[in-house]
C-alpha cells in the first residue's frame, strides 16, 4: 500500500515509542524511553509539551482522574494534573525496566518490562489495578511490547519481539488463556514492536529494522503494508478527532546513520478507522 505519510513532530527521539490518543485533551502522548522524556501533541494547535523523568520511561497512557500514568524503569507511577509525581507500584530489579504498556478495557494498566541486555526471559508482563494490586501474567519474556484488545475486549493481541510472532488470547475478567500464533512476520522483515487494533478488528503493527506498518486481519492475513521512511518505527496508534489518522513512533538508536525523520512522530492521514481507548482507572 502506498500511504501518504507526514512528520507530525519532528524530532530526535532516540527511542520514541508508546503513542496514546487521550480523547478528553484531544492530544496524542508519547515517550522516548531512552530520553526520558514524555511528549504531547495537540494536532489541532500544534502545540507540544515535554516532560523530563527522572528515570527511563516505556509507556504512558491517560488516567480517569486527569494526569498520566507511566511505566517507567522501577515501577508503575502517577503523575497528578498538577504535575505531581508518586509512585503507584515501587518495585526496582536491578538491570531491568519498564516497556510497552497499554490499558485494558476494565482500566487496568497491563504494564511490560524487559532487561537491559535484552537476556532471554528476563521480562514480565502484569496486570496492575487503580490501587496498584499487581498480578503477573506472563512471565519468560524476552522483550515485552505490543498489546491490545479487539473492540469488544474478548481477545487480547500480544508481542514479545524476539519471537516475530503476533499472539492471541481468549480474555475475560482480566484473566487471559489459549495463547495462540495470529501472525509471524518472516525473516528480513523485521520485528514486530508495538501495535493497535482498529474498529474493524485488525491488528497493526510496527515493523522493528522493517520500516513498514503491517494490518492484519482478525483471521491473521495479511491485507495492508504501510511502507515508512525510516528502519525502525517502533509502534503506533490512532488518533485525531475522528480516530482515522494513524500515528508512528519511531526510533534513531543503533543507526550508524539515521535518516532525517528517525525519531521523529510520523503519521498517515485517513489510514482506517480507530477505537477510543480507555483510560486508566487510578
Amino acid at each position: 500500500m502506498s500511504a501518504r505519510y507526514e512528520i507530525a513532530v519532528r524530532a530526535a527521539a532516540a527511542l520514541g515509542e508508546g503513542p496514546t490518543w487521550d480523547p478528553a485533551t484531544g492530544r496524542l502522548l508519547w515517550v522516548d524511553i531512552l530520553g526520558s522524556r514524555v511528549h504531547t501533541y495537540e494536532p489541532g494547535s500544534g502545540r507540544r509539551t515535554v516532560r523530563v523523568t527522572e528515570q527511563h520511561v516505556g509507556a504512558v497512557a491517560p488516567r480517569a482522574g486527569g494526569g498520566l500514568v507511566l511505566n517507567l524503569r522501577d515501577g508503575v507511577a502517577l503523575l497528578d494534573p498538577d504535575g505531581t509525581f508518586r509512585w503507584l507500584r515501587h518495585e526496582p530489579v536491578p538491570g531491568r525496566r519498564g516497556n510497552d504498556a497499554a490499558v485494558a478495557p476494565d482500566g487496568a494498566l497491563w504494564a511490560g518490562t524487559m532487561r537491559y541486555d535484552e537476556a532471554a526471559g528476563g521480562g514480565c508482563l502484569s496486570r496492575v489495578t487503580g490501587d496498584g494490586t499487581a498480578l503477573t501474567v506472563l512471565d519468560d519474556v524476552t522483550i515485552s511490547n505490543g498489546t491490545g484488545w479487539s473492540p469488544d475486549g474478548r481477545l487480547m493481541y500480544y508481542v514479545d519481539t524476539p519471537t516475530r510472532r503476533v499472539d492471541v488470547f481468549d480474555h475475560r475478567d482480566g484473566r487471559i488463556s489459549g495463547r495462540r500464533t495470529l501472525a509471524v512476520v518472516e525473516e528480513g522483515a523485521g520485528y514486530p514492536d508495538g501495535l493497535t487494533v482498529d474498529a474493524d478488528g485488525c491488528v497493526w503493527v510496527a515493523l522493528w529494522d522493517g520500516a513498514a506498518v503491517r494490518r492484519y486481519t482478525p483471521a491473521g492475513d495479511l491485507d495492508r503494508v504501510v511502507d515508512l521512511p525510516v528502519p525502525r518505527p517502533t509502534a503506533c496508534a490512532f488518533g485525531g478527532a475522528d480516530l482515522t489518522d494513524l500515528y508512528v513512533t519511531t526510533a534513531a538508536t543503533g543507526l550508524a546513520a539515521p535518516p532525517p525523520a528517525a525519531g521523529s512522530l510520523l503519521v498517515v492521514p485517513g489510514a482506517g478507522a480507530g477505537v477510543a481507548q480507555p483510560a486508566f482507572a487510578g
